[in-house]
């Protein structure tokens, strides 16, 4: 995991919840109109809320207890309360729906600032970072944001109405006003322990959810082989102990919540009243107490209580939005971004000549696992890579197609800095063929085109011919239009590896990449696409890692390498001569077959 657990136990202090406010806020900025307009409304309703009462005094004291009440004056009053009621629904109303908008389109900014961030992000973060953990961060986490800007809207609703039923108290009685008044510290009490406490939980929680997350995706994607290794009942228990850290997480955070939120405030309102009602009790001993009175002064009571009740019961969403709110925070932050090219690189390819010089890498700063590299391929020329498991070769591939910086030596191509070029003209100049195939949901078709609209279906067909792809392709229903699933998991291992050559060469790279691109094919299908891959190569500066031995005897210049070092260097023949690594490599599979 990215982040320790120990880090995840510790609540947030007021300077971070801050912090982390001020940065998402700045994600609403562009939808401030929709929010302004939406706390003007606030602003009616509380007034709003203000005048119903005195609607309703005023009858009972002027009319209802002196006796002077008429059918006209019931319906008087009846009527202007109706339309009152109406008023505030239409003004609750536009209220929420502006507020809603504006959440919605704030926390969608947000949610394609974090996709569009993971697509700039390094490979060293996806390989420390388990995917689980990154779904719940864009899907969970953004979600929790929606409900998050309501916790702004419901505060200054209460501000508001608190300070209307302030003024209203006041010009009732200013004595009974500034009494209840005692309430406030107690409150503040409240929620500055509900805060400190509940962050701790929040985030722990946040931690669970995301480690469940990271149990589920492993156990979908990885089903083929929980099955066939007969692992479901293991998986069954580690997901249910998983599941019940949550669960045990989630009856933490509902115990807190029923304790400090609506039910201590509605305790509050209802000692509030009783003092009220004393109050006014007291009085009427000595003098008669208009029931209106006592009824506008009790409703306002209600509302300067009620706002708080709203106020406290989005306190737990509070919370659970500043955790999810520093998670998201922590990847837009990241540092490791993709490799960086040098200011103003503007240089193209032409000849697609590469040369290694002196290159040394580290995937985590401290190990090297290439050292010292140096080659050079020629223009046309086929570079192959061969070694052990782990001998470095991926790690060559990884520099040069700049997925990891390097600090230690320099990658030239046509004697120009590789930083110097544009990623774009890398993208474009160089193909790639991985030796796992992955296809895309759709169709054969748009496999190979990815979605670039310069592509045209005439030389998606080329492209599958070249590669002796359309032969299969069209037995299929549809042909180039047959449907894929995700993964290409209706299609063999050979199967797909024919669309991702027909992928790679539809763009017509000038550098072949070939990471063991025919290490999962079988026999027959590797003899079909050899005379494609030497039609792939030709012209084109070739770098290919090779599994198979057999396959890359023709090539210009052989590396053998060994814990990140070139060890033997030469063509085929002069590497069988030597008698070295190569030679043992070559003989052993010789031997097997």
């Amino acid at each position: 995991m990215e982040e320790s657990k120990s880090a995840w136990s510790k609540s947030f202090t007021m300077k971070e919840q801050k912090t982390i406010i001020k940065r998402l806020l700045t994600f609403a900025k562009p939808f401030k109109k929709e929010f302004f307009l939406s706390l003007t409304f606030a602003v009616f309703l509380a007034v709003i809320n203000i005048l119903l009462p005195k609607i309703l005094q005023v009858l009972m004291d002027n009319h209802l207890t002196t006796g002077n009440v008429t059918m006209d004056v019931i319906l008087y009053f009846a009527g202007l309360y109706a339309l009152g009621i109406l008023f505030k629904a239409l003004v609750w109303y536009g209220q929420w729906v502006l507020y809603f908008k504006g959440s919605l389109k704030t926390y969608q900014s947000i949610r394609l600032e974090l996709f569009k961030k993971l697509q700039g992000l390094g490979m060293r973060y996806f390989d420390q970072t388990p995917a689980g953990s990154i779904v719940s961060r864009v899907t969970n986490d953004t979600e929790t944001l929606f409900e998050f800007w309501l916790v702004f809207i419901s505060v200054l609703s209460a501000i508001f109405g608190v300070a209307a039923s302030f003024i209203a108290m006041s010009f009732i009685n200013v004595s009974l006003t500034l009494i209840c008044l005692i309430f406030f510290p107690i409150l503040g009490v409240i929620i500055w322990y509900y805060q400190k406490f509940s962050s701790k939980i929040y985030r722990g929680m946040r931690e669970k959810l995301s480690n469940l997350n990271t149990k589920l995706n492993e156990s979908i994607s990885g089903m083929s082989i929980v099955q066939y290794f007969r692992q479901e009942e293991r998986l069954e228990e580690e997901f249910e102990a998983s599941n019940d850290d949550y669960l045990q997480s989630k009856y933490a955070m509902i115990k807190t919540n029923s304790l400090l939120l609506a039910p201590i405030i509605n305790l509050l309102f209802a000692l509030a009243t009783a003092l009220v009602l004393g109050f006014f009790g007291v009085d009427a001993l000595s003098s008669p107490v208009d029931v209106g009175l006592i009824y506008a002064f009790i409703s306002y009571v209600q509302q300067f209580f009620n706002p708080m009740t709203n106020m406290m019961d989005f306190l737990s969403i509070f919370q659970d939005g500043v955790v999810a709110g520093s998670r998201i925070i922590h990847i837009l932050d990241h540092e490791e971004v993709t490799p960086q090219q040098h200011p103003g690189a503007s240089a193209k390819i032409k000849d697609a000549k590469i040369e290694f010089r002196q290159v040394s890498f580290s995937y985590d700063g401290k190990h090297n696992v290439l050292n010292n590299i140096s080659f050079i391929a020629n223009p046309g020329e086929t570079v192959a890579l061969v070694g052990h498991t782990g001998s470095g070769k991926s790690s060559i591939i990884n520099v040069m197609m700049r997925f990891y910086e390097f600090y230690e030596g320099q990658i030239l191509i046509d004697d120009v800095d590789i930083k110097d070029y544009p990623m774009t003209e890398l993208r474009e100049k160089m193909g790639l063929v991985l030796q796992d195939a992955f296809m895309f949901y759709g169709d054969i078709s748009s496999n190979i085109r990815l979605l670039n609209k310069e592509i045209t279906d005439e030389q998606i067909v080329e492209a599958a011919k070249f590669v002796q792809a359309d032969e299969y392709i069209n037995t299929l229903p549809g042909k180039y239009h047959a449907k894929v699933l995700e993964g290409g998991s209706s299609f063999s291992s050979g199967q797909r590896q024919l669309i991702s050559f027909a992928r790679t060469i539809v763009t017509d790279p000038k550098i072949l990449v070939l990471d063991e691109a025919t290490a999962n094919i079988d026999t027959e299908t590797e003899n079909l696409i050899q005379q494609g891959l030497e039609k792939m190569r030709h012209g084109r500066t070739t770098i290919a890692i090779a599994h198979r031995l057999s396959t890359i005897k023709d090539a210009n210049l052989i590396l053998v390498l060994e814990k990140g070092k070139i060890v033997e260097r030469g063509n085929h023949d002069e590497l069988i001569i030597q008698e070295g690594l190569y030679y043992d490599m070559y003989r052993l599979q010789n031997s097997r077959i």
